[in-house]
């Protein structure tokens, strides 16, 4: 099982460049509060580090 990252949106897009905005919708962030589960690849790791400021982001831990 690949390891993954739970991110949470925390801050508001509005006022935000558009550059950001798409990195966002990409993610599947579209409300605050929303979490999402991702893959941790380096591509996901490179759009949540252009808005780290925006978003919670913490290993997610899956024991079964």
């Amino acid at each position: 099982m690949a390891e993954q990252i739970k991110v949470t949106l925390v801050k508001s897009m509005i006022g935000r460049p558009e550059k950001h905005r798409k990195i966002l919708r990409c993610m599947g962030l579209t409300k605050i509060g929303k979490n999402v589960v991702l893959d941790n690849t380096s591509s996901n790791r490179g759009m949540i580090n252009k808005i780290k400021h925006l978003i919670q982001a913490e290993e997610n831990t899956n024991e079964a």
